[in-house]
C-alpha cells in the first residue's frame, strides 16, 4: 500500500486557457484535425503530510475553489481518451513543487511534506498512435522533461547512493601519447588535446603525481572558451587581405591599429595580435589620450563601470553606473525557457556581484522566420515558433519575477539564425559610490556562499556552450541547462542594496560559469575550499559535481573574519541561506577538500596559464559593390512598397512580444516601450531614472542598440561601423549628448577552425568597430563574445551588436511620437565619406547641433533611421497619436526606402524651422487627419496599422480570440455617488503602514516610496521560511508589526513565482495563520484601519476574502476571484481606468467619473464573478474602478480591458470601502515617469489613505 496521496487539479472550462491554447496549437501547428477536446491537469503526489493539513491544502494550496476542480487519486475521462503525463528530469528545479512545500509549511510549520508535480494531458478524439507521438513531442522537451509513469510510486523518498571516491588517473604523468589521446577522447572535454598534453607536462615535471578526475574537470572549466575567451585570445600570426572594391579602408584601419598598439605597448613582448587585443585597443588608446576619465578603476571586473554625478534631493553625489551584456545562445537553442531565463539571471548577477542594484534590462534576440510551418523545421532543431515563444516566456518570466523593468525588446529576423538562436540580455545597475568598497582578499579572510543550493543542473554549462553543436547534442546536454529561481536572486538584490551590508563586502563573484571552482577560485590567489560545507539540493553529489555545478542564484563573498557573524545575520534577515565554505591562504594554490580528502591541489600559476597557447593565420575577405545593402532602393509602386515595408518582419509590430515584459516596475521608466495615446509608437532607446532609494533625482540613463544582419552579411566591416553609428543615432534622437556615450559590444560569430578565412568575419567586424570608436572618439569599455554560431553546415550571420549607454537629465529627453498637426518633418542626413562610410567629423558636428535644437525646444520628436528608410520611420512616429503625415513632392521616392543608418527624422515646430542649428532637408508635415500621403498616393492610418500589426500576430498574439473580446459591448453601469463614507474614529497625525515582503514580492520599494511621499510611516518585514523556527519567528514579527500599524498594504510581485499554479497563494496561505489573521481583523475592526492590495496584493485580498467580504474567510466555489488573462500570457502596458464609486476612503482624493492611466503588469488579472455577485457589487458601490478607453467608454474590447475582466472591473472594495484591491500599479509613478503616455497618472489613493486618519 503506497503512502503517497495523489491529487489532480483542472481549471473549470471557462478558465482553461492553457488547454484551449494547446488544442489550437495541435490543430494549427501540428496539423492534426481530429482532436475533439484537450484537457490539462496538474498532478501532485504528496507524502509525509497529516490528514488535517492535507485536507486544508486541497482547497487553498493545490486548488482554488472558484476556478479549479480537484480530483483525489483518479479522475473521470471519456472512453478512448489518450492520457500522458510530463515531469521534470530528476535534478531539475521544479518551482511548482517547491512553492507547494513552502505553502504547506505556512499552514503548519513543523510539517515536512515531500511533493512532486507533473502535468497530465488528456487528448479526446480519434487520434492515431503516430499523431499521439507528435503531440507528445510537442509537449515534452527532452532536455529538461520526460514522460512520467502513470502508476503512483510506493514512496517519494529518494535514497541517494553514497558517491564513490573521486577517481585518480593512475599512470597519467608517464602515459604514452597514443594512450593519452585515447583517455582524452573518452572524457568528452571542451579543451584541446594540446591543452591535455600541457597538463601532462605539468603533473610530470611540477607536481610529480597523477591528477584526480576533479582536477581535470576543474581545468577544463577554467580554460573553457566561455571562461578564458580562447578564440578571442588566439594569436593571429599572418594577416592577409583578399581583393575587392572596399579593400582600402579595411587595410588602412588595420594599419592604424598596428601603429596605435606600437605607441601603447612600446616594446612589450608579452602582447600579441588577437581579437581580444583588437576589441580593447580603442579603449586603451582613448584612455591614453585622456578621453576616458569616468571609468571606475578596480581589480574586480564584474561589469562595465563608470562614475557619474547624480543629483539627489538637489545635492550632487558620486554614483557607479554598471552595464553588462550577456548571451545564452546555446542553452536557449536547446531549452528556450530555461536558457533565456538564466540569460537574464546571469546578466543581472554580474553588476549585482559588483554590489550595484540592477534596475533596467534590454533584450535583443536573433531568430529565423517564426511564421513558417512547423513541417519546415530542420532535423535536430526545435521549430522557430516554439523557440521564439519559449525564450520570450523564459526571459520575461524571470525579469517579471525579480522585478526588473525591461525597457526595450527587439527580435531581429534573418534566415541564418536557424543555425543557432541569438539571446542577448543587457542590463544597467547603479549604486552610490560610497556604498561599494573594493579591497583585495587577505589571508584569513572568509568566503561565504550565499543564495541557492548546488545541484546537478548546470554541470558543464561553461564547457557545453564551448563545444561543437550537432543534432545529437540535444539529447546529452540536458544537465548543462539550468532553471532560474528569480525569488532567490531578488533576495540577494535586497541584501546587497542595503549600504550596511555592501560596505563589509571586500570582494564578490557570481557563480556564472564554472561553479565553485571558478567563482571562489577567482577571488584570491590562495584558497582552501571545504566542499562538504557547500549546501546541496539533494544528497548523492560527488566532489567533482559540487566543484563544477553552475546552479544559479549563488554568490561568493569575501568577508573579514570580524564581520562574518554580522554578515550572516543580515543574510538571515533577508531569508537567505549563507554558509562560510572557504578561507583565503598565504600559499598561492587552489585546494579543495571533500570527505576528508584533498581532491584538488593546483598551483595558481598553472591555472593562470589558461592552457596551451593557440595560434592561427587570418585571411580577410573583402566585400564588393554587388549586394551592397546601402545602395539606393529601386521602387516601382510606392504604395505597394510602403505597405510591404510595414509588413517586413524586421519593421512590423512586435507589441505582442514586448508586452510580455514588465516595463514599469521600479517606477523609474521614463519611456514605456510603446507610446502615444494609443501606445503604438515604438521607442528606440530605453530611458530610466537612476534608482535612488531615498530621495528624488533628475538624472536618467539611456541605452540603445545598433545592428543589422543583412548589412553585416554583405560586409562585416560596414556592419560594425554602422552598428556603432546606429546605437549613437538612437541615443541622440532621444535627446542624449553623443559625447558622453560609452559602448559595450556583443560579438556572435560562426565557429572558428584552422581555416584562416573562417576568421575573416570577426576580424573585419572588430576593425569596423575600431574605426567607429576612433571616429566618434568614444570607447567600448566591455563586451561578451560567443564564437559557436554553427550548426552542421550553417553559420549565423556575422554579428557585432553595439550597445550605447549615456547619462542625461530627464528634461533633455524627447519622445518619438508625432505631437502636433502643422509641425514640419525634417531629415538630418548623415554626412558620408568615401567607400560608403560616415564622415565622422561632420556627423559629430551635426549630432551636437541637433542636441542644441532639442535643448532649445525646436525639435519635439525624433526617430533614427535603419535599413528600411524614411517611410517606415515616419509611419511608426505617426502611429502613437494617429497623426497623419504628408511627404513633400520633391522627396525622391527611392529615398523613402533606402537604408539610412545614422540619419534622423525630426518633428520641428512649424515656426522654428528657420532657427535650426543643424543641416536639414524639409521632407513633409504632420497632419490632423489619420492618413499617410505622398504625391497622389495615400494610405489610411487604419490600413497602415493593420498591415503593420498582422505579420507576427499568429506568433505573438495581441488578441486572445476569446468570445469575451467584444468592442460592441458597453459595460457602463453609471457611477455610485454617496455622502455616506466611513469616518475614522481613531485619528492619528502620522499613520503607519505595514508592508509584508514574501519570497517573490517585488513592489515593496515602489509601494514604500508612494506611502512615504503621501506622509505615512512605513514598516516592511521579510517573511522568513528557511525552517520551522523561522516561520514561527516571522509569524510573531508580523503580528507585532500589524499591531503597530493603522494600514496594511499587500504589494505586487509573484509570491513564490505565482506557484503552485495560481497567484498569491503564498501570501494568502500565510495570512490564514490564526495569529496573523486575528491581528489583521483587530486592525480593521477595533482600530478602524485600512487595507490595500495592488496586483499580486489584490490577488491575496480576494483569496483571503478581505474583498469583497471585508474579513478573512477564504473562498468558496461561488466567490469572485482573479484568474489568468484571456490572452494566456503576462501583459504589461498602460491601462485607462475610470473611478466609478466614491464610497471608499481610498478614493476620496480621486475624482468620481474621471479617467486615470496606470501601468498594468500581470498574468492573472481577470476579474470573474457570477451574475449575482456582479449585481451586488455594483448596487453596493463596491466596484471601485473599471477599464475604459481614452475617452472613458467602459468596454470589453481587449485593447482596453486587457485581461478580459467581467464587466471590465479593475478594482473592488470591501462592503464599507475600507479594503481596496486593484490590478493597476498606481504606486508606479513619479516626475518624468512614462513621459510618452498621455493622461492623468496620479489617482492619489496613498494620499487619501493617509488623509483618512487625520
Amino acid at each position: 500500500m503506497s503512502s503517497v496521496r495523489r491529487v489532480y487539479v483542472e481549471k473549470k472550462p471557462d478558465f482553461a486557457v492553457q488547454a484551449k491554447e494547446l488544442k489550437h496549437e495541435i490543430e494549427s501547428y501540428l496539423g492534426i484535425q481530429d482532436v475533439e477536446a484537450v484537457r490539462v491537469l496538474i498532478r501532485y503526489d504528496v507524502e509525509n503530510i497529516s490528514d488535517e493539513i492535507f485536507e486544508k491544502a486541497c482547497n487553498c494550496v493545490f486548488s482554488e475553489p472558484p476556478v479549479d476542480i480537484l480530483f483525489k487519486e483518479t479522475f473521470d475521462k471519456k472512453e478512448g481518451s489518450k492520457v500522458f503525463s510530463v515531469e521534470y528530469l530528476p535534478g531539475q528545479f521544479d518551482q511548482r513543487a517547491d512553492s507547494a512545500v513552502q505553502c504547506v509549511q505556512f499552514l503548519k510549520e513543523d510539517e515536512n511534506p515531500i511533493i512532486r508535480s507533473a502535468t497530465t494531458y488528456v487528448i479526446e478524439g480519434n487520434v492515431s498512435e503516430e499523431e499521439l507521438e507528435a503531440i507528445k513531442a510537442h509537449c515534452i522537451n527532452p532536455v529538461d522533461s520526460r514522460e512520467a509513469e502513470t502508476a503512483k510510486p510506493e514512496t517519494l523518498v529518494t535514497n541517494f547512493e553514497e558517491p564513490e571516491d573521486v577517481k585518480i588517473f593512475e599512470g597519467f604523468a608517464d602515459m604514452a601519447e597514443a594512450e593519452l589521446k585515447e583517455l582524452y577522447d573518452s572524457l568528452n572535454l571542451a579543451m584541446t588535446f594540446k591543452d591535455f598534453l600541457h597538463i601532462q607536462n605539468y603533473y610530470k615535471n611540477e607536481e610529480k603525481r597523477d591528477p584526480s578526475m576533479t582536477e581535470i574537470r576543474v581545468l577544463d572549466t577554467y580554460w573553457s572558451d566561455h571562461c578564458r575567451h580562447t578564440t578571442f585570445s588566439t594569436e593571429l600570426k599572418n594577416v592577409t587581405f583578399g581583393e575587392g572594391d572596399y579593400k582600402e579602408p579595411i587595410v588602412k584601419t588595420y594599419e592604424k591599429y598596428l601603429a596605435d598598439r606600437q605607441v601603447i605597448y612600446k616594446d612589450r613582448d608579452d602582447k600579441f595580435v588577437c581579437l581580444m587585443d583588437l576589441a580593447l585597443m580603442a579603449m586603451k588608446k582613448l584612455k591614453a589620450e585622456g578621453k576616458l576619465q569616468d571609468q571606475e578603476e578596480s581589480d574586480e571586473i564584474n561589469a562595465c563601470s563608470i562614475v557619474v554625478p547624480v543629483d539627489v534631493d538637489g545635492k550632487e553625489e558620486e554614483w557607479l553606473i554598471n552595464f553588462k551584456n550577456e548571451t545564452h545562445n546555446h542553452p536557449t537553442e536547446i531549452e528556450p525557457f530555461g536558457g533565456a531565463a538564466t540569460c537574464l539571471g546571469g546578466a543581472i548577477r554580474d553588476p549585482l556581484s559588483g554590489r550595484t542594484y540592477v534596475y533596467q534590462a534590454m533584450r535583443v534576440t536573433g531568430a529565423a522566420d517564426p511564421t513558417v510551418s512547423v513541417q519546415e523545421t530542420m532535423k535536430g532543431k526545435l521549430p522557430q515558433k516554439k523557440l521564439v515563444r519559449g525564450a520570450a516566456h523564459g526571459y520575461s518570466s524571470y525579469g517579471n519575477q525579480i522585478g526588473l523593468a525591461t525597457g526595450y525588446v527587439k527580435e531581429i529576423y534573418h534566415p541564418n539564425y536557424v543555425a543557432k538562436r541569438m539571446e542577448i540580455g543587457a542590463v544597467l545597475g547603479a549604486a552610490p559610490r560610497r556604498a561599494v568598497i573594493r579591497e583585495n582578499s587577505d589571508p584569513g579572510d572568509i568566503i561565504i556562499l550565499l543564495g541557492g543550493r548546488t545541484g546537478r543542473d548546470g554541470c558543464g554549462g561553461a564547457t557545453g556552450s564551448s563545444k561543437v553543436h550537432t543534432e545529437e547534442s540535444i539529447e546529452t546536454c540536458g544537465a548543462e541547462v539550468q532553471k532560474g529561481n528569480a525569488p532567490t536572486e531578488r533576495k540577494i538584490q535586497r541584501l546587497f542594496r542595503r549600504e550596511e551590508v555592501s560596505c563589509i563586502i571586500k570582494k564578490c563573484n557570481d557563480f556564472g560559469a564554472g561553479g565553485v571552482s571558478v567563482a571562489i577560485g577567482e577571488l584570491a590567489a590562495g584558497l582552501k575550499i571545504d566542499l562538504d560545507k557547500v549546501p546541496k539540493k539533494y544528497a548523492g553529489l560527488d566532489g567533482t559535481e559540487i566543484a563544477i555545478s553552475e546552479s544559479q542564484e549563488r554568490m561568493a563573498v569575501v568577508i573579514d573574519p570580524k564581520d562574518v557573524d554580522k554578515f550572516l545575520g543580515f543574510a538571515k534577515e533577508e531569508n537567505l541561506e549563507a554558509i562560510p565554505v572557504a578561507v583565503v591562504t598565504e600559499s598561492p594554490r587552489l585546494v579543495m577538500n571533500w570527505r576528508g580528502k584533498t581532491i584538488v591541489d593546483l598551483s595558481r600559476a598553472f591555472l593562470d596559464t589558461n592552457g596551451a597557447h593557440q595560434e592561427t593565420d587570418v585571411f580577410v575577405d573583402i566585400p564588393n559593390k554587388e549586394g551592397n545593402v546601402l545602395d539606393r532602393a529601386k521602387v516601382c509602386d510606392v504604395k505597394e512598397r510602403w505597405l510591404k515595408t510595414l509588413a517586413d518582419l524586421n519593421t512590423c509590430s512586435q507589441k505582442g512580444l514586448v508586452e510580455m515584459f514588465d516595463g514599469s516596475i521600479g517606477a523609474g521608466s521614463v519611456f514605456m516601450p510603446y507610446g502615444g495615446k494609443y501606445q503604438m509608437t515604438e521607442t528606440q532607446t530605453m530611458v530610466a531614472k537612476v534608482p535612488v532609494l531615498n530621495g528624488k533625482t533628475e538624472t536618467v540613463t539611456m541605452m540603445s542598440y545598433g545592428f543589422d544582419p543583412y548589412l553585416s552579411s554583405w560586409s562585416p566591416y560596414h556592419g560594425a561601423v554602422y552598428a556603432v553609428t546606429e546605437s549613437v543615432a538612437r541615443i541622440v534622437a532621444a535627446g542624449g549628448d553623443y559625447s558622453k556615450i560609452r559602448f559595450t559590444f556583443q560579438e556572435y560569430f560562426r565557429r572558428m577552425t584552422e581555416d584562416p578565412s573562417r576568421w575573416s568575419q570577426p576580424f573585419a567586424a572588430l576593425l569596423g568597430a575600431y574605426a567607429a570608436q576612433l571616429g566618434f572618439g568614444l570607447p567600448s569599455i566591455g563586451g561578451k563574445d560567443s564564437m559557436s554560431g554553427t550548426f552542421n553546415e550553417i553559420d549565423v550571420p556575422p554579428t557585432l551588436v553595439s550597445f550605447a549607454v549615456d547619462v542625461a537629465k530627464q528634461k533633455d529627453v524627447i519622445t518619438p511620437e508625432l505631437k502636433k498637426a502643422g509641425s514640419k518633418l525634417v531629415w538630418l542626413c548623415a554626412p558620408k565619406a568615401e567607400y560608403d562610410l560616415p564622415d565622422f567629423e561632420a556627423l559629430k558636428d551635426q549630432y551636437t547641433k541637433l542636441h542644441e535644437d532639442i535643448q532649445a525646444g525646436r525639435v519635439i520628436s525624433a526617430y533614427a533611421l535603419d535599413r528600411q528608410g524614411i517611410a517606415a520611420a515616419v509611419s511608426k512616429m505617426a502611429f502613437g497619436n494617429q497623426r497623419g503625415v504628408k511627404i513633400e513632392h520633391n522627396v525622391d521616392e527611392r529615398d523613402l526606402f533606402t537604408a539610412g543608418f545614422g540619419d534622423i527624422i525630426c518633428e520641428v515646430k512649424h515656426d522654428k524651422v528657420g532657427e535650426l542649428a543643424m543641416t536639414y532637408t524639409v521632407i513633409g508635415e504632420v497632419l490632423e487627419e489619420p492618413v499617410l500621403t505622398y504625391k497622389d498616393m495615400s494610405i489610411s492610418m487604419a490600413e497602415a496599422l493593420e498591415t503593420w500589426k498582422a505579420p507576427l500576430e499568429k506568433v505573438f498574439k495581441t488578441r486572445s480570440g476569446s468570445e469575451t473580446d467584444d468592442a460592441t459591448k458597453n459595460m457602463d453601469k453609471g457611477v455610485y455617488d454617496t455622502k455616506d463614507i466611513h469616518i475614522c474614529s481613531h485619528k492619528i497625525a502620522q499613520p503607519t503602514v505595514f508592508i509584508p515582503v514574501f519570497p517573490g514580492t517585488n513592489c515593496e520599494y515602489d509601494s514604500t516610496k508612494a506611502f512615504e511621499r503621501a506622509g505615512a510611516k512605513v514598516i516592511t518585514k521579510v517573511f522568513k521560511n528557511l525552517d520551522a523556527a523561522d516561520i514561527r519567528d516571522s509569524v510573531e514579527t508580523f503580528e507585532k508589526a500589524i499591531d503597530q500599524a493603522q494600514m496594511i498594504m499587500f504589494p505586487g510581485g509573484f509570491s513564490a513565482g505565482d506557484e503552485p499554479d495560481g497567484s498569491a497563494k503564498f501570501f494568502a496561505t500565510a495570512f490564514q495563520n490564526a495569529k496573523i489573521k486575528e491581528a489583521v481583523m483587530r486592525l480593521l475592526n477595533e482600530r478602524d484601519g485600512l487595507a490595500l492590495g495592488i496586483c499580486n496584493g489584490f490577488q491575496a485580498l480576494i483569496k483571503l476574502g478581505l474583498v469583497p467580504y471585508g474579513e478573512i474567510v477564504g473562498q468558496t466555489e461561488q466567490s469572485p476571484t482573479l484568474t489568468f488573462n484571456t490572452i494566456g500570457r503576462h501583459i504589461s502596458k498602460m491601462v485607462y481606468t475610470k473611478v466609478v464609486t466614491n464610497k471608499s476612503p481610498w478614493l476620496q482624493k480621486a475624482e468620481l467619473g474621471k479617467v486615470y492611466t496606470n501601468p498594468a503588469s500581470h498574468g492573472e488579472g481577470r476579474f470573474v464573478a457570477n451574475e449575482e455577485w456582479l449585481k451586488k457589487l455594483f448596487e453596493n458601490g463596491q466596484v471601485a474602478t473599471q477599464y475604459c478607453d481614452i475617452n472613458g467608454n467602459i468596454t470589453m474590447d481587449e485593447e482596453w480591458n486587457v485581461n478580459g475582466s467581467y464587466c471590465a472591473i479593475e478594482g473592488i472594495t470591501s462592503p464599507d470601502g475600507r479594503v481596496l484591491g486593484k490590478m493597476a500599479h498606481s504606486e508606479r509613478r513619479g516626475d518624468g515617469v512614462a513621459m510618452n503616455i498621455y493622461g492623468e497618472q496620479d489617482i492619489q489613493i496613498f494620499e487619501s489613505g493617509v488623509e483618512y486618519f487625520k
